[in-house]
Protein backbone atom coordinates (compact mmCIF):
# COMPACT_ATOMS: atom_id res chain seq x y z
CA UNK A 1 0.00 0.00 0.00
CA UNK A 2 2.88 2.37 0.87
CA UNK A 3 4.62 1.53 -2.41
CA UNK A 4 1.45 2.31 -4.39
CA UNK A 5 0.92 5.75 -2.75
CA UNK A 6 4.58 6.60 -3.34
CA UNK A 7 4.17 5.74 -7.02
CA UNK A 8 1.13 8.04 -7.22
CA UNK A 9 3.05 10.85 -5.55
CA UNK A 10 5.94 10.43 -7.96
CA UNK A 11 3.56 10.46 -10.95
CA UNK A 12 1.84 13.61 -9.67
CA UNK A 13 5.21 15.24 -9.13
CA UNK A 14 6.24 14.43 -12.67
CA UNK A 15 3.00 15.93 -13.99
CA UNK A 16 3.54 19.11 -11.92
CA UNK A 17 7.08 19.27 -13.23
CA UNK A 18 5.81 19.11 -16.80
CA UNK A 19 3.20 21.77 -16.05
CA UNK A 20 5.83 24.11 -14.64
CA UNK A 21 8.09 23.45 -17.60
CA UNK A 22 5.33 24.23 -20.10
CA UNK A 23 4.30 27.34 -18.11
CA UNK A 24 7.73 28.79 -18.67
CA UNK A 25 8.01 27.70 -22.25
CA UNK A 26 4.49 27.91 -23.74
CA UNK A 27 1.96 29.68 -21.53
CA UNK A 28 -0.73 29.16 -24.13
CA UNK A 29 -0.80 25.44 -23.59
CA UNK A 30 -1.00 25.51 -19.79
CA UNK A 31 -4.68 24.76 -19.60
CA UNK A 32 -4.44 21.96 -22.11
CA UNK A 33 -1.51 20.37 -20.36
CA UNK A 34 -3.15 20.81 -16.98
CA UNK A 35 -6.24 18.97 -18.13
CA UNK A 36 -4.15 16.26 -19.74
CA UNK A 37 -2.07 15.88 -16.56
CA UNK A 38 -5.23 15.63 -14.48
CA UNK A 39 -6.59 12.92 -16.77
CA UNK A 40 -3.36 10.97 -16.67
CA UNK A 41 -3.16 11.35 -12.90
CA UNK A 42 -6.75 10.19 -12.59
CA UNK A 43 -6.09 7.17 -14.87
CA UNK A 44 -2.91 6.32 -12.98
CA UNK A 45 -4.73 6.72 -9.70
CA UNK A 46 -7.52 4.38 -10.82
CA UNK A 47 -4.99 1.88 -12.10
CA UNK A 48 -3.05 1.87 -8.86
CA UNK A 49 -6.25 1.60 -6.85
CA UNK A 50 -7.27 -1.41 -8.93
CA UNK A 51 -3.88 -3.00 -8.34
CA UNK A 52 -4.14 -2.37 -4.61
CA UNK A 53 -7.65 -3.76 -4.57
CA UNK A 54 -6.55 -6.85 -6.50
CA UNK A 55 -3.66 -7.48 -4.09
CA UNK A 56 -6.01 -6.99 -1.17
CA UNK A 57 -8.43 -9.51 -2.61
CA UNK A 58 -5.59 -12.00 -3.21
CA UNK A 59 -4.36 -11.60 0.33
CA UNK A 60 -7.86 -11.99 1.62
CA UNK A 61 -8.34 -15.17 -0.43
CA UNK A 62 -5.05 -16.60 0.87
CA UNK A 63 -6.00 -15.79 4.44
CA UNK A 64 -9.42 -17.35 3.98
CA UNK A 65 -7.80 -20.46 2.48
CA UNK A 66 -5.34 -20.70 5.39
CA UNK A 67 -8.15 -20.23 7.89
CA UNK A 68 -10.14 -22.93 6.12
CA UNK A 69 -7.16 -25.32 6.26
CA UNK A 70 -6.66 -24.63 9.94
CA UNK A 71 -10.33 -25.18 10.56
CA UNK A 72 -10.08 -28.50 8.73
CA UNK A 73 -7.06 -29.52 10.84
CA UNK A 74 -8.90 -28.53 14.01
CA UNK A 75 -11.92 -30.51 12.85
CA UNK A 76 -9.72 -33.56 12.13
CA UNK A 77 -8.08 -33.26 15.54
CA UNK A 78 -11.49 -33.02 17.16
CA UNK A 79 -12.61 -36.12 15.25
CA UNK A 80 -9.53 -38.04 16.36
CA UNK A 81 -10.07 -36.96 19.94
CA UNK A 82 -13.68 -38.05 19.74
CA UNK A 83 -12.64 -41.44 18.34
CA UNK A 84 -10.01 -41.83 21.06
CA UNK A 85 -12.56 -40.85 23.68
CA UNK A 86 -14.99 -43.45 22.30
CA UNK A 87 -12.20 -46.07 22.32
CA UNK A 88 -11.24 -45.18 25.89
CA UNK A 89 -14.84 -45.38 26.96
CA UNK A 90 -15.14 -48.81 25.36
CA UNK A 91 -11.96 -49.97 27.11
CA UNK A 92 -13.24 -48.57 30.39
CA UNK A 93 -16.49 -50.47 29.93
CA UNK A 94 -14.54 -53.64 29.12
CA UNK A 95 -12.35 -53.19 32.21
CA UNK A 96 -15.40 -52.61 34.38
CA UNK A 97 -17.00 -55.75 32.96
CA UNK A 98 -13.87 -57.81 33.59
CA UNK A 99 -13.52 -56.38 37.08
CA UNK A 100 -17.10 -57.37 37.79
CA UNK A 101 -16.47 -60.88 36.48
CA UNK A 102 -13.27 -61.12 38.55
CA UNK A 103 -15.08 -60.01 41.69
CA UNK A 104 -17.80 -62.59 41.08
CA UNK A 105 -15.20 -65.31 40.48
CA UNK A 106 -13.27 -64.34 43.63
CA UNK A 107 -16.46 -64.40 45.66
CA UNK A 108 -17.30 -67.85 44.25
CA UNK A 109 -13.79 -69.15 45.04
CA UNK A 110 -13.99 -67.77 48.57
CA UNK A 111 -17.26 -69.60 49.10
CA UNK A 112 -15.74 -72.84 47.76
CA UNK A 113 -12.68 -72.38 49.99
CA UNK A 114 -14.90 -71.91 53.03
CA UNK A 115 -16.88 -75.02 52.07
CA UNK A 116 -13.63 -77.03 51.64
CA UNK A 117 -12.40 -75.86 55.02
CA UNK A 118 -15.59 -77.07 56.66
CA UNK A 119 -15.31 -80.42 54.88
CA UNK A 120 -11.66 -80.81 55.93
CA UNK A 121 -12.59 -80.14 59.56
CA UNK A 122 -15.40 -82.69 59.37
CA UNK A 123 -13.08 -85.31 57.77
CA UNK A 124 -10.38 -84.62 60.36
CA UNK A 125 -12.81 -85.12 63.21
CA UNK A 126 -14.08 -88.31 61.61
CA UNK A 127 -10.51 -89.63 61.17
CA UNK A 128 -9.68 -88.92 64.81
CA UNK A 129 -12.82 -90.76 65.87
CA UNK A 130 -11.98 -93.78 63.67
CA UNK A 131 -8.37 -93.86 64.92
CA UNK A 132 -9.55 -93.78 68.50
CA UNK A 133 -11.98 -96.63 67.85
CA UNK A 134 -9.27 -98.72 66.14
CA UNK A 135 -6.84 -98.07 69.00
CA UNK A 136 -9.44 -99.17 71.59
CA UNK A 137 -10.20 -102.32 69.62
CA UNK A 138 -6.49 -103.17 69.23
CA UNK A 139 -5.88 -102.68 72.95
CA UNK A 140 -8.75 -105.13 73.70
CA UNK A 141 -7.41 -107.71 71.26
CA UNK A 142 -3.74 -107.48 72.37
CA UNK A 143 -4.38 -106.99 76.08
CA UNK A 144 -1.85 -104.10 76.07
CA UNK A 145 -2.30 -100.38 76.28
CA UNK A 146 -0.99 -98.12 73.53
CA UNK A 147 1.96 -96.94 75.64
CA UNK A 148 2.99 -100.48 76.54
CA UNK A 149 2.80 -101.60 72.90
CA UNK A 150 4.85 -98.59 71.86
CA UNK A 151 7.57 -99.32 74.42
CA UNK A 152 7.83 -102.98 73.35
CA UNK A 153 7.96 -101.99 69.67
CA UNK A 154 10.68 -99.41 70.32
CA UNK A 155 12.80 -101.92 72.25
CA UNK A 156 12.47 -104.55 69.55
CA UNK A 157 13.31 -102.07 66.82
CA UNK A 158 16.37 -100.67 68.63
CA UNK A 159 18.46 -103.83 68.28
CA UNK A 160 17.29 -104.42 64.73
CA UNK A 161 18.04 -100.82 63.80
CA UNK A 162 21.53 -100.99 65.33
CA UNK A 163 22.40 -104.10 63.31
CA UNK A 164 20.91 -102.72 60.11
CA UNK A 165 22.56 -99.35 60.62
CA UNK A 166 26.00 -100.91 61.14
CA UNK A 167 25.59 -103.03 58.03
CA UNK A 168 24.29 -100.04 56.05
CA UNK A 169 27.18 -97.85 57.17
CA UNK A 170 29.69 -100.47 56.07
CA UNK A 171 27.97 -100.77 52.70
CA UNK A 172 27.95 -96.98 52.27
CA UNK A 173 31.63 -96.76 53.15
CA UNK A 174 32.55 -99.51 50.69
CA UNK A 175 30.40 -97.99 47.97
CA UNK A 176 31.87 -94.53 48.62
CA UNK A 177 35.39 -95.91 48.29
CA UNK A 178 34.53 -97.72 45.06
CA UNK A 179 32.78 -94.65 43.61
CA UNK A 180 35.62 -92.38 44.69
CA UNK A 181 38.16 -94.64 43.00
CA UNK A 182 36.02 -94.85 39.87
CA UNK A 183 35.52 -91.09 39.75
CA UNK A 184 39.22 -90.44 40.26
CA UNK A 185 40.08 -92.95 37.54
CA UNK A 186 37.51 -91.40 35.21
CA UNK A 187 38.94 -87.92 35.67
CA UNK A 188 42.50 -89.11 35.27
CA UNK A 189 41.73 -91.33 32.26
CA UNK A 190 39.94 -88.47 30.53
CA UNK A 191 42.87 -86.12 30.97
CA UNK A 192 46.14 -87.99 31.50
CA UNK A 193 47.67 -89.78 28.52
CA UNK A 194 50.83 -91.82 28.28
CA UNK A 195 53.87 -89.82 27.24
CA UNK A 196 55.42 -91.37 24.14
CA UNK A 197 59.06 -91.03 23.11
CA UNK A 198 59.39 -88.28 20.52
CA UNK A 199 62.26 -87.57 18.13
CA UNK A 200 61.21 -84.03 17.20
CA UNK A 201 63.55 -81.33 15.94
CA UNK A 202 63.04 -77.61 16.37
CA UNK A 203 62.34 -75.70 13.17
CA UNK A 204 65.34 -73.55 12.35
CA UNK A 205 64.83 -72.80 8.67
CA UNK A 206 62.13 -71.19 6.55
CA UNK A 207 61.86 -71.67 2.79
CA UNK A 208 60.94 -68.55 0.82
CA UNK A 209 59.50 -69.45 -2.58
CA UNK A 210 60.14 -67.24 -5.61
CA UNK A 211 58.64 -67.24 -9.07
CA UNK A 212 61.90 -67.63 -11.00
CA UNK A 213 65.64 -67.74 -10.39
CA UNK A 214 66.17 -64.21 -11.77
CA UNK A 215 64.89 -62.86 -8.46
CA UNK A 216 67.83 -64.52 -6.68
CA UNK A 217 70.30 -62.20 -8.45
CA UNK A 218 68.31 -59.13 -7.46
CA UNK A 219 68.16 -60.32 -3.85
CA UNK A 220 71.94 -60.92 -3.78
CA UNK A 221 72.68 -57.54 -5.39
CA UNK A 222 75.90 -56.19 -6.79
CA UNK A 223 78.81 -57.93 -5.04
CA UNK A 224 76.30 -59.29 -2.49
CA UNK A 225 75.47 -55.93 -0.90
CA UNK A 226 71.69 -56.53 -0.81
CA UNK A 227 71.88 -59.90 0.90
CA UNK A 228 74.45 -58.62 3.40
CA UNK A 229 72.22 -55.65 4.24
CA UNK A 230 69.22 -57.95 4.70
CA UNK A 231 71.17 -60.34 6.95
CA UNK A 232 72.50 -57.45 9.03
CA UNK A 233 69.04 -55.89 9.41
CA UNK A 234 67.19 -59.09 10.33
CA UNK A 235 69.89 -61.15 12.11
CA UNK A 236 69.36 -64.27 10.00
CA UNK A 237 71.43 -66.25 7.53
CA UNK A 238 70.11 -66.36 3.96
CA UNK A 239 71.19 -69.33 1.86
CA UNK A 240 70.90 -68.87 -1.91
CA UNK A 241 71.94 -72.09 -3.65
CA UNK A 242 70.97 -74.11 -6.71
CA UNK A 243 67.59 -75.10 -5.26
CA UNK A 244 65.10 -74.04 -7.93
CA UNK A 245 62.66 -71.25 -7.06
CA UNK A 246 63.53 -71.27 -3.35
CA UNK A 247 65.66 -69.32 -0.86
CA UNK A 248 66.40 -70.73 2.60
CA UNK A 249 66.19 -68.43 5.64
CA UNK A 250 68.09 -69.91 8.60
CA UNK A 251 67.89 -68.65 12.19
CA UNK A 252 67.16 -70.11 15.60
CA UNK A 253 64.75 -67.25 16.44
CA UNK A 254 61.48 -67.80 14.51
CA UNK A 255 60.49 -64.15 14.89
CA UNK A 256 63.61 -63.10 13.02
CA UNK A 257 62.84 -65.62 10.30
CA UNK A 258 59.28 -64.32 10.02
CA UNK A 259 60.48 -60.69 9.79
CA UNK A 260 62.95 -61.68 7.06
CA UNK A 261 60.30 -63.65 5.16
CA UNK A 262 57.78 -60.79 5.24
CA UNK A 263 60.46 -58.26 4.28
CA UNK A 264 61.57 -60.42 1.33
CA UNK A 265 57.97 -60.79 0.23
CA UNK A 266 57.44 -57.00 0.22
CA UNK A 267 60.78 -56.32 -1.49
CA UNK A 268 60.19 -58.85 -4.26
CA UNK A 269 56.63 -57.61 -4.80
CA UNK A 270 57.78 -53.97 -4.89
CA UNK A 271 60.80 -54.64 -7.12
CA UNK A 272 63.01 -51.99 -5.51
CA UNK A 273 65.79 -53.90 -3.74
CA UNK A 274 68.74 -51.88 -2.42
CA UNK A 275 70.29 -51.46 1.05
CA UNK A 276 68.39 -48.28 2.00
CA UNK A 277 65.08 -49.77 0.89
CA UNK A 278 65.88 -53.02 2.72
CA UNK A 279 66.45 -51.21 6.02
CA UNK A 280 63.22 -49.23 5.56
CA UNK A 281 61.13 -52.33 4.80
CA UNK A 282 62.68 -54.35 7.66
CA UNK A 283 61.93 -51.57 10.16
CA UNK A 284 58.34 -51.40 8.91
CA UNK A 285 57.90 -55.19 9.10
CA UNK A 286 59.35 -55.30 12.64
CA UNK A 287 56.73 -52.80 13.72
CA UNK A 288 53.99 -54.84 12.04
CA UNK A 289 55.16 -58.06 13.71
CA UNK A 290 55.30 -56.36 17.13
CA UNK A 291 51.73 -55.12 16.67
CA UNK A 292 50.60 -58.57 15.53
CA UNK A 293 52.24 -60.15 18.58
CA UNK A 294 50.28 -57.86 20.94
CA UNK A 295 47.05 -58.37 19.00
CA UNK A 296 47.52 -62.16 19.10
CA UNK A 297 48.04 -62.04 22.88
CA UNK A 298 44.92 -59.94 23.39
CA UNK A 299 42.82 -62.17 21.13
CA UNK A 300 44.04 -65.31 22.94
CA UNK A 301 43.15 -63.86 26.35
CA UNK A 302 39.70 -62.82 25.11
CA UNK A 303 39.02 -66.22 23.51
CA UNK A 304 39.88 -68.00 26.76
CA UNK A 305 37.96 -65.52 28.93
CA UNK A 306 41.07 -64.48 30.88
CA UNK A 307 40.99 -60.86 32.05
CA UNK A 308 43.34 -58.51 33.84
CA UNK A 309 46.62 -59.77 32.34
CA UNK A 310 49.53 -57.36 32.50
CA UNK A 311 50.31 -55.86 29.04
CA UNK A 312 53.78 -57.43 29.13
CA UNK A 313 52.29 -60.87 29.81
CA UNK A 314 49.91 -60.33 26.88
CA UNK A 315 52.92 -59.55 24.66
CA UNK A 316 54.73 -62.68 25.87
CA UNK A 317 51.65 -64.82 25.14
CA UNK A 318 51.52 -63.32 21.64
CA UNK A 319 55.19 -64.21 21.07
CA UNK A 320 54.32 -67.87 21.65
CA UNK A 321 52.76 -67.90 18.17
CA UNK A 322 56.25 -67.81 16.69
CA UNK A 323 57.78 -70.42 19.02
CA UNK A 324 57.63 -74.20 18.97
CA UNK A 325 58.42 -76.90 21.48
CA UNK A 326 59.35 -80.31 20.10
CA UNK A 327 57.71 -79.29 16.84
CA UNK A 328 54.47 -78.26 18.60
CA UNK A 329 53.35 -74.64 18.30
CA UNK A 330 53.79 -73.11 21.75
CA UNK A 331 50.68 -70.88 21.62
CA UNK A 332 48.49 -73.77 20.53
CA UNK A 333 50.01 -75.90 23.32
CA UNK A 334 49.32 -73.14 25.90
CA UNK A 335 45.71 -72.70 24.75
CA UNK A 336 45.12 -76.44 24.83
CA UNK A 337 46.67 -76.74 28.28
CA UNK A 338 44.47 -73.89 29.55
CA UNK A 339 41.30 -75.59 28.28
CA UNK A 340 42.33 -78.94 29.76
CA UNK A 341 43.06 -77.29 33.11
CA UNK A 342 39.59 -75.71 33.05
CA UNK A 343 37.94 -79.08 32.37
CA UNK A 344 39.85 -80.86 35.13
CA UNK A 345 39.26 -78.05 37.64
CA UNK A 346 35.54 -78.13 36.86
CA UNK A 347 35.48 -81.92 37.41
CA UNK A 348 37.21 -81.50 40.77
CA UNK A 349 35.09 -78.53 41.86
CA UNK A 350 38.02 -76.06 41.88
CA UNK A 351 38.41 -72.51 40.62
CA UNK A 352 38.14 -72.84 36.82
CA UNK A 353 39.38 -69.32 36.02
CA UNK A 354 42.56 -69.70 38.06
CA UNK A 355 43.31 -73.10 36.53
CA UNK A 356 42.81 -71.76 33.01
CA UNK A 357 45.02 -68.72 33.74
CA UNK A 358 47.84 -70.90 35.10
CA UNK A 359 47.54 -73.25 32.11
CA UNK A 360 47.89 -70.38 29.62
CA UNK A 361 50.91 -68.85 31.40
CA UNK A 362 52.77 -72.08 32.33
CA UNK A 363 55.30 -71.82 29.46
CA UNK A 364 55.92 -68.05 29.37
CA UNK A 365 59.50 -68.78 30.43
CA UNK A 366 60.15 -70.29 26.98
CA UNK A 367 59.84 -66.93 25.19
CA UNK A 368 62.29 -64.66 27.03
CA UNK A 369 63.54 -61.37 25.62
CA UNK A 370 67.02 -62.31 26.85
CA UNK A 371 68.52 -65.71 27.58
CA UNK A 372 67.94 -66.52 31.29
CA UNK A 373 70.12 -68.73 33.44
CA UNK A 374 67.09 -70.36 35.12
CA UNK A 375 64.98 -73.23 33.70
CA UNK A 376 61.94 -72.02 31.81
CA UNK A 377 59.48 -73.04 34.56
CA UNK A 378 61.28 -71.09 37.29
CA UNK A 379 61.89 -68.16 34.97
CA UNK A 380 58.17 -68.15 34.05
CA UNK A 381 57.22 -68.10 37.75
CA UNK A 382 59.61 -65.18 38.25
CA UNK A 383 58.03 -63.28 35.35
CA UNK A 384 54.50 -63.96 36.65
CA UNK A 385 55.48 -62.72 40.11
CA UNK A 386 57.08 -59.63 38.55
CA UNK A 387 53.86 -58.76 36.73
CA UNK A 388 51.65 -59.10 39.84
CA UNK A 389 50.13 -62.56 39.31
CA UNK A 390 48.76 -64.26 42.44
CA UNK A 391 51.07 -66.61 44.42
CA UNK A 392 49.10 -69.78 43.57
CA UNK A 393 49.39 -68.99 39.82
CA UNK A 394 53.14 -68.35 40.17
CA UNK A 395 53.58 -71.61 42.09
CA UNK A 396 51.67 -73.60 39.43
CA UNK A 397 53.90 -72.12 36.70
CA UNK A 398 57.15 -72.82 38.55
CA UNK A 399 56.20 -76.32 39.71
CA UNK A 400 54.86 -77.84 36.49
CA UNK A 401 58.23 -79.60 35.92
CA UNK A 402 58.73 -80.29 39.66
CA UNK A 403 61.54 -77.75 39.90
CA UNK A 404 59.61 -76.04 42.70
CA UNK A 405 57.57 -77.56 45.51
CA UNK A 406 53.84 -77.69 44.76
CA UNK A 407 51.92 -75.59 47.27
CA UNK A 408 48.40 -75.52 45.75
CA UNK A 409 46.08 -78.03 44.08
CA UNK A 410 46.31 -76.05 40.82
CA UNK A 411 49.99 -76.98 40.39
CA UNK A 412 49.50 -80.74 39.79
CA UNK A 413 46.57 -79.97 37.49
CA UNK A 414 48.80 -77.76 35.32
CA UNK A 415 51.52 -80.43 35.34
CA UNK A 416 49.11 -83.17 34.24
CA UNK A 417 47.42 -81.07 31.56
CA UNK A 418 50.80 -79.99 30.19
CA UNK A 419 51.67 -83.68 29.79
CA UNK A 420 48.28 -84.39 28.17
CA UNK A 421 48.74 -81.65 25.57
CA UNK A 422 52.28 -82.75 24.75
CA UNK A 423 51.59 -86.48 24.69
CA UNK A 424 48.35 -86.66 22.72
CA UNK A 425 48.70 -88.35 19.32
CA UNK A 426 50.10 -86.04 16.68
CA UNK A 427 50.80 -83.13 19.04
CA UNK A 428 54.55 -83.40 18.77
CA UNK A 429 56.75 -84.84 16.10
CA UNK A 430 57.60 -88.47 15.85
CA UNK A 431 60.03 -90.07 13.48
CA UNK A 432 58.27 -89.75 10.13
CA UNK A 433 58.73 -93.39 9.15
CA UNK A 434 57.40 -94.66 12.49
CA UNK A 435 54.46 -92.27 12.36
CA UNK A 436 53.47 -93.32 8.82
CA UNK A 437 53.94 -96.99 9.67
CA UNK A 438 51.64 -96.65 12.68
CA UNK A 439 48.90 -95.11 10.54
CA UNK A 440 49.25 -97.86 7.93
CA UNK A 441 49.10 -100.55 10.63
CA UNK A 442 45.86 -99.02 11.93
CA UNK A 443 44.29 -99.13 8.48
CA UNK A 444 45.57 -102.67 7.75
CA UNK A 445 44.12 -104.07 11.00
CA UNK A 446 40.67 -102.78 10.05
CA UNK A 447 40.98 -103.97 6.44
CA UNK A 448 41.66 -107.53 7.65
CA UNK A 449 38.00 -107.94 8.70
CA UNK A 450 35.46 -109.23 6.13
CA UNK A 451 32.95 -106.71 4.83
CA UNK A 452 35.30 -103.72 5.25
CA UNK A 453 35.67 -101.75 2.01
CA UNK A 454 37.73 -98.69 3.03
CA UNK A 455 39.62 -97.41 6.08
CA UNK A 456 40.94 -93.93 6.90
CA UNK A 457 43.26 -93.00 9.76
CA UNK A 458 42.54 -89.34 10.56
CA UNK A 459 43.40 -86.72 13.19
CA UNK A 460 47.03 -87.84 13.40
CA UNK A 461 46.01 -91.40 14.25
CA UNK A 462 43.54 -90.47 16.97
CA UNK A 463 40.54 -91.73 14.97
CA UNK A 464 40.05 -94.63 12.56
CA UNK A 465 37.05 -94.52 10.25
CA UNK A 466 35.94 -97.85 8.79
CA UNK A 467 33.57 -98.02 5.82
CA UNK A 468 31.68 -101.34 5.48
CA UNK A 469 29.43 -102.67 2.72
CA UNK A 470 25.74 -102.36 3.47
CA UNK A 471 25.02 -105.65 1.72
CA UNK A 472 27.58 -107.59 3.80
CA UNK A 473 27.12 -106.30 7.36
CA UNK A 474 23.93 -105.24 9.15
CA UNK A 475 23.54 -102.58 11.86
CA UNK A 476 24.01 -104.99 14.78
CA UNK A 477 27.21 -106.39 13.31
CA UNK A 478 28.71 -102.89 12.98
CA UNK A 479 28.66 -102.48 16.77
CA UNK A 480 30.47 -105.78 17.35
CA UNK A 481 32.91 -104.99 14.52
CA UNK A 482 33.85 -101.66 16.14
CA UNK A 483 34.52 -103.40 19.47
CA UNK A 484 36.57 -106.18 17.81
CA UNK A 485 38.76 -103.72 15.89
CA UNK A 486 39.31 -101.65 19.06
CA UNK A 487 40.35 -104.78 21.02
CA UNK A 488 42.73 -105.93 18.29
CA UNK A 489 44.38 -102.49 18.04
CA UNK A 490 44.72 -102.37 21.83
CA UNK A 491 46.34 -105.83 21.92
CA UNK A 492 48.66 -105.56 18.91
CA UNK A 493 49.77 -101.91 18.75
CA UNK A 494 51.62 -99.43 20.94
CA UNK A 495 50.40 -95.84 20.73
CA UNK A 496 50.01 -92.78 22.94
CA UNK A 497 46.56 -91.85 24.20
CA UNK A 498 43.51 -93.51 22.71
CA UNK A 499 42.17 -94.29 19.23
CA UNK A 500 38.50 -93.80 18.35
CA UNK A 501 37.06 -96.43 15.94
CA UNK A 502 34.04 -95.28 13.93
CA UNK A 503 32.31 -97.86 11.73
CA UNK A 504 30.11 -96.36 8.99
CA UNK A 505 27.54 -98.41 7.09
CA UNK A 506 25.81 -96.65 4.22
CA UNK A 507 23.62 -97.54 1.27
CA UNK A 508 24.03 -95.68 -2.00
CA UNK A 509 21.73 -95.69 -5.02
CA UNK A 510 23.25 -94.25 -8.21
CA UNK A 511 21.38 -93.58 -11.45
CA UNK A 512 22.21 -91.62 -14.57
CA UNK A 513 19.85 -89.37 -16.54
CA UNK A 514 20.62 -89.56 -20.27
Amino acid sequence: MIITISSVVIAVAMVIYQVVWYRHTKPSKIKELHEEAQKEAEVLKQKKLLEVKEKFLNKKAELEKEVQQRNQQIQQSENRLKQREISLNQRQDELNRRKSETDNERHRLEQQAALLTKREEAISQREESLIEQERTQLEKISGLSAEEAKDRLVESLKEEAKTAAASYINEIMDEAKINANKEAKRIVVQTIQRVATEAAVENSVTVFHIENDEVKGRIIGREGRNIRALEAATGVEIVVDDTPEAIVISAFDPIRREICRLALHQLVADGRIHPARIEEVVAKVKKQVDEEVIETGKRTAIDLGIHGLHPELIRIVGKMKYRSSYGQNLLQHARETANLCAVMAAELGLNVKKAKRAGLLHDIGKVPDEEPELPHALYGAKLAEKYKEKPDICNAIGAHHEEMEMETIIAPIVQVCDAISGARPGARREIVEAYIKRLKDLENIAMSYPGVTKTYAIQAGRELRVIVGADKIDDKQTESLSAEIAKKIQDEMTYPGQVKITVIRETRAVSYAK
